[in-house]
Parts: structure tokens; C-alpha cells; sequence
């Protein structure tokens, strides 16, 4: 139950922030307008009992990832605004306090840093507000460990979308800074050229890059390029992955296959001490996989016939082996034998 819990509550967690995305502010009241037209507050309405606490957990722990890298500024200020709602909305009492480990802690830092120097007031706000109220729960896991827990969660094609992109390099080349490299290059270029030609020979002084500048600038732009058509492929290929199941099926069946033809259709390594013999592979063109021949269980003599093969007697004992033995004739020989050992003992 909790599994199909976390895929509806996560699914409509990605519809909020998507809108909340096309707006282009992480504003509280850009926020709270989406929240309202939603009706995100009747999300509590259908846990009753003892699932209030258990559902408040779960929605709690579905929002605190997007709080959270890689995700972009705004949609971690837009979960930040989404755990608030939900903790003070919850029905459950007391109530359920959000979970932070210890290792996260570090970026929700950064995240504030971030928020106050970019004067991102209301984000701030928020979160000395839910410190104050002492709605998080220091933990050393985000989430409860229990056993045979799926450590794989389905991805959706919006969840790429809401990742921030490495965007150093492009930060890094900016126009203040391309001005100051052209000038530092210029006067490099020319500190060499104050040098004679045979002093520049003999120093080795003439490693000088043509329109550096221009060429680091192009080297960024083409890494741009590549980030946006990558990140482009990566959507597509989810899209296609979550709308079509049957083809992960299909290519699986196909890769077991392949594994199986490359299995069958090679000869086993022979033991030294079987070299002798011969090995043969039927290399036939088949489509499927070769099958190895499984041999048919070949039925074993009794031990009577292999006797009776192996073993040859002849003359007299062989007609008495070959007769049938009577009881009656071992109680004769028994009764006999008492007179014959008094005949011996008197012949001694």
C-alpha cells in the first residue's frame, strides 16, 4: 500500500513544482497561489486512524528530497515552501516532524547562504521558522530502514527537468572576465615581442596561443551545446522508458538470448586428461539457440544377465549350477551328516 501511496503522492508533487517552474520566481505567494488552486490542503482529508501518522510520514519524506541537491534553486526553495505546507497542514497530533540527516545538513547551509545573498528573503524566512518550531528531526538515514526495501524508484520525465545543470563553466566566462583575459593576454603577447629573435630562439619564448580569448569562448559555448543535447536525450529516453514497458521487456528476452547462443554454441574447455577425445559442436544455422542434446537414459542389465554373460562354467558343475536348488535336499544332507562323522572316527 505505501508503494502505491508514494507513486500517487510523488506524482502529484511534480505537477506543483512543473507549474511552479513555468512561473520563473521562488516566491512564497507564486507558491501559495498554485498550492490553493490545486487544493493541495485536502491531501490529508482521506487518512483516518492510525494512517494519519503513517501517511504524514510518507508525504513528508516523499517532499524533503526535492529540498535537497541536485535539484535547481528554485525548485529546492519550492520544496522548502512544500514541506512547510505540509507540516502545518498535517491532521496527524503531535505532529510529524521532518527528517534530515545529518550528512544533508550541510547543504541546507548552503542553501540559506544562497537564499540571503540573493535577498530571497521569504525562503529564509520559512526556514528559521520551521527552526524555530523545531519541525526537523536530526536522523542519521533521510528515511526509516525496513527489510527488503526497493532501492529503485521508478523516474519520471519531469524529475530531469527540475536538476540543476553544471553551469560552472559558464559562469566562469562571463564578459568582466573575457575583457580582463584579453588584456592580460594582449600584454603577455607583448612582453615576448620586446625580446630579439635570437634571444626568444634561445629562451624557447615563442610558445605564444593565437586568439586565446576567442578560442576558450568557443570551447564553453560548444560545452553548452553538448549539456542542452544530452540533457535533451536523457528526457526522450525516459519518456519512451515509462510510456513502453513491453520494449525493457522485449530487450532483455533479447540480450538472454544472445547469452545463450554465445553459451551453446561454443565447445566447453576439455580437461587435460580428456584431450584424446574428440569434442564436436553442430554449428548448424539455427534461429533460435542451440539446445544442447540431452541423452535418453539408456536402461542397465540386471546383475543376473551380466552374470550369466560374464561368467562361464563348465562340466558337471555347470549343470548344477544351472539346476534349480531344493530345500529338501539340504535337510537330507544335514541328516546324513552325523553318520558319516562317525564313519570317519572309526576309520582313524
Amino acid at each position: 500500500m505505501n508503494s502505491v501511496w508514494n507513486q500517487h503522492v510523488r506524482r502529484d508533487f511534480e505537477e506543483l513544482l512543473a507549474r511552479f517552474q513555468q512561473t520563473d520566481s521562488v516566491r512564497f505567494e507564486t507558491f501559495s497561489k498554485i498550492w490553493k488552486e490545486m487544493k493541495f490542503g485536502h491531501i490529508f482529508f482521506g487518512a483516518a486512524g492510525r494512517e494519519k501518522r503513517a501517511f504524514s510520514r510518507l508525504v513528508l519524506d516523499v517532499a524533503a528530497v526535492y529540498f535537497l541537491p541536485p535539484f535547481s534553486f528554485q525548485i529546492r526553495a519550492a520544496g522548502l515552501y512544500l514541506l512547510n505546507s505540509l507540516y502545518h497542514c498535517q491532521s496527524a497530533s503531535p505532529r510529524v516532524r521532518i527528517r534530515v540527516a545529518l550528512k544533508d545538513w550541510e547543504d541546507v547551509l548552503s542553501f540559506e547562504k544562497d537564499a540571503l545573498g540573493a535577498q530571497h528573503l521569504d525562503a529564509v524566512f520559512i526556514l528559521h521558522r520551521l527552526l524555530f518550531q523545531k519541525a526537523f528531526h536530526f536522523t542519521a538515514m533521510p528515511a526509516l530502514l525496513t527489510f527488503r526495501r526497493s532501492k529503485k524508484e521508478a523516474r519520471s520525465h519531469l524529475r530531469n527537468k527540475f536538476v540543476a545543470r553544471a553551469c560552472g563553466p559558464q559562469e566562469l566566462i562571463n564578459r568582466d572576465m573575457m575583457e580582463e583575459l584579453s588584456n592580460i593576454h594582449r600584454l603577455y603577447d607583448q612582453l615576448k615581442s620586446s625580446y630579439s629573435q635570437a634571444q626568444r630562439q634561445r629562451l624557447g619564448m615563442d610558445l605564444v596561443h593565437k586568439n586565446l580569448p576567442a578560442r576558450l569562448r568557443g570551447h564553453v559555448v560548444t560545452f553548452h551545446d553538448w549539456q542542452k543535447r544530452k540533457q535533451q536525450e536523457g528526457s526522450d529516453e525516459d519518456v519512451a522508458e515509462g510510456t513502453s514497458p513491453q520494449a525493457e521487456c522485449s530487450r532483455r528476452a533479447q540480450l538472454l538470448s544472445s547469452i545463450k547462443c554465445k553459451a551453446y554454441g561454443q565447445a566447453a574447455e576439455v580437461h587435460k586428461s580428456r584431450r584424446h577425445r574428440r569434442v564436436e559442436v553442430d554449428m548448424s544455422e539455427q534461429s533460435g539457440p542451440v539446445l544442447p542434446n540431452v541423452r535418453s537414459r539408456s536402461s542397465k542389465m540386471s546383475l543376473k544377465a551380466r552374470t550369466d554373460r560374464n561368467v562361464c562354467i563348465r562340466g558337471d558343475m555347470g549343470n548344477e549350477a544351472a539346476a534349480t536348488t531344493r530345500i529338501h535336499c539340504l535337510t537330507a544332507l544335514d541328516a546324513h551328516r552325523p553318520q558319516a562323522n562317525k564313519e570317519e572316527s572309526a576309520v582313524e
